[in-house]
């Protein structure tokens, strides 16, 4: 197992929801405003996690079903816990040998999970089988390799300026392929068509720096993962060096952002 695969803890529901999982509310509605999809459609959200997206498209798409997938029962107990409609279903599965019918659903989606998938273009052909003729396929990432999820991006800078191996850890490093021509170029090689591709971009703004940083202490995620694993010395510098190089407003609030790329396709 590589180091970067250590990092990557994802049974917590409730520590990935205050490190992650409160952003990927915030995005899953403009990524479906985006897709403008018909009411009383068949979907199915892989890699769900938490429910972030499930829950969006059952407030805002009107679907006729939900199946949602994941690979971790920890996730998908919090996510039960927080989702409740008889429209949907929550599943343990692999986006990699999805156990649903071929030719079945209307909408696929995936979001903030497809560059931790092992075999992605796997993925997406499972996508594809379980899509009915016309069917559309849609995800987003972050972009990593843009530096576009700026709290990450801070912690690394600073992990890095600690410990240099750091940097082989980073998401940006790791993921290399999460940009517009990358990501345009995973979905037509898997055989998809009518690709489209946007930027989605939303701000997060931490109360101060104890919001901040407590996400990083519980574990779930890559870099939390990689902070729980440091010596406390080395974590306590690291806390330190996080502390005094983020902005900070008037409020003592920690103003930052993220930006996605945003795919979307049809299957045929």
């Amino acid at each position: 197992m590589s180091q970067a695969s250590r990092h990557d803890a994802w049974q917590a529901g409730d520590s990935y929801d205050l490190y992650m999982g409160r952003w990927s509310r915030q995005i899953a509605p403009r990524f479906l405003d985006w897709l403008d999809p018909a009411d009383k459609l068949a979907w199915l959200d892989v890699g769900c996690g938490t429910g972030a997206l499930s829950a969006a498209i059952l407030d805002r798409c009107n679907p006729a079903s939900l199946i949602s997938v994941d690979p971790s029962e920890g996730f998908l107990t919090t996510a039960r816990a927080k989702v409740a409609d008889k429209r949907m279903e929550f599943r343990v599965g692999d986006a990699q040998a999805l156990a649903v019918d071929t030719g079945s659903r209307d909408m696929i989606v995936s979001g903030l999970v497809l560059n931790f998938v092992p075999d992605r273009e796997k993925a997406l052909g499972e996508m594809k089988r379980v899509a009915r003729s016309g069917a559309t396929i849609a995800f987003y990432v972050w972009d990593y390799p843009g530096g576009g999820v700026e709290f990450m991006r801070a912690f690394w800078t600073a992990a890095t300026a600690i410990d240099p191996n750091a940097q082989d850890l980073a998401e940006g490093r790791r993921f290399p392929f999460c940009t517009p021509d990358g990501l345009t170029s995973l979905a037509t090689t898997a055989g998809l068509s009518s690709v489209e591709c946007t930027q989605i971009e939303i701000p997060t703004v931490f109360r101060d720096f104890e919001d901040y940083w407590r996400p990083f202490t519980l574990g779930a995620g890559p870099a939390p993962g990689y902070c729980m694993n440091l010596e406390p010395s080395t974590r306590q510098r690291l806390r330190g060096e996080l502390h005094d190089s983020l902005p900070r407003n008037e409020d003592g609030s920690i103003p930052l952002k993220t930006r996605a790329w945003a795919v979307k396709a049809v299957a045929r």
